[in-house]
């Protein structure tokens, strides 16, 4: 998966077209992505010790992983994601519309 935490990828099919975002968390066994502001469902809770209130909380729920798209700020598009070495020998995620290469994200 050459999705990470953190990344900023834009929708490219969905109700959520278009949506330019950040990874909250990524799940590779399943191939699921959660994506700030995209999926966004209604789930309600039960009252307890931590929420006495209970009620409706919105929240995101994943999407798969293939409907999205790592966004190539330099180009202002979607881009493909390519593997490559760098000078000092390590793999490097780098776009493949600019050729520049990823940044990893903070985590």
């Amino acid at each position: 998966m050459k999705i990470k935490t953190g990344d900023t990828v834009k929708v490219i099919s969905g109700h959520y077209k278009g949506t330019v975002s950040e990874v909250k968390a990524v799940n590779p066994k399943t191939n699921k992505i959660i994506v700030e502001g995209v999926n966004m469902i209604k789930k309600t809770l039960k009252p307890s010790q931590n929420n006495p209130e209970g009620g409706i909380v919105e929240r995101e729920a994943p999407i798969d992983a293939s409907n999205v798209m790592l966004y190539d700020k330099k180009a202002k598009a979607a881009s493909r994601v390519g593997v490559k070495t760098n000078a000092k020998g390590e793999k490097v995620r780098y776009f493949k519309k600019s050729g520049e290469e990823i940044k990893e994200a903070k985590k």
